[in-house]
């Protein structure tokens, strides 16, 4: 296993996010996070990366325990780990080409010249099928295009493993596509290991090899995508077909006042 979560606890005050979680992820593959809005899954990227610490149990990396490390000790897990915002968080201020060396010249500026970095900057974008772009400002670009940046950035510091926070959040059905195209062919070519977190049911079962599924503050179902979707479970079966549970049914409701 690359990375694992063994009986994780994380509260934000009375709020349990995970009251036992437990999670192995191999090395090579691409898992899905899926779960209700609250449920924790991007609370659990972020405890991956010491953006925020659990409150019990461990979590593993490559075999180091990262429980008590400090933000410090954290730099070289975050050179090896790299974090794709929902949001895509680029610089308004930087043209498309600053964006995508930011994170080489912030961690890698003593080893790498400027010709180095052009050259990584310029690789980067031409994986995500935006070559030439380097002078464009993020203003310019479609949203779709700064997803697609953003993921250049994030590929230019060749790291190990991506985590995805919700990567096709607000995309229209042909960009979403396309960002699924990408998270695949790029975790096949380049043997990355892929952390995706989404609510896009289509997006969980064309890039995943293994599905998560979060709530009641542990995992509560895991397994292929084949898996999932034969699953009998009440609670997996209304999440994968979108169907709102009895309780929240308003016609129901309506019916019996």
């Amino acid at each position: 296993m690359l990375i694992r979560f063994s009986h994780v606890k994380k509260a934000f005050g009375p709020k349990v996010i995970f009251a036992d979680l437990n999670l192995d992820l191999r090395r090579g593959e691409t898992t899905t996070i899926l779960g209700a809005s609250g449920s924790g899954k991007s609370v659990m990227l972020k405890m991956l990366i010491g953006l925020l610490t659990c409150d019990g149990g461990q979590i593993e990396f490559d075999g180091e325990d990262l429980t008590h490390l400090d933000d410090s000790q954290f730099t070289g897990v975050r050179r090896r780990i790299a974090y794709l915002f929902q949001g895509a968080a680029l610089f308004d201020s930087f043209s498309v080409g600053e964006n995508v060396a930011y994170g080489l010249r912030e961690q890698l500026w003593r080893t790498m010249s400027e010709a180095e970095i052009q050259a990584r900057v310029a690789q980067s974008l031409e994986l995500v099928g935006l070559p030439g772009i380097q002078a464009m400002r993020p203003s310019d670009l479609s949203g779709g295009m700064k997803k697609r940046v953003a993921l250049a950035r994030t590929l230019a510091l060749h790291p190990q493993v991506i985590l995805y926070d919700e990567p096709t959040t607000g995309l229209d059905p042909i960009n979403t596509a396309r960002i699924n195209h990408l998270i695949t062919g790029i975790q096949r070519a380049l043997q990355l290991t892929s952390v995706v977190v989404t609510h896009d049911m289509g997006t969980a079962f064309s890039v995943s090899d293994r599905v998560a599924m979060l709530g009641k503050g542990r995992v509560i179902a895991f397994g292929t995508k084949e898996d999932l979707k034969q699953s009998s479970d009440p609670y997996v079966r209304d999440f994968i077909e979108g169907r709102a549970p009895e309780s929240e049914d308003v016609g129901a409701l309506l019916s019996s006042s």
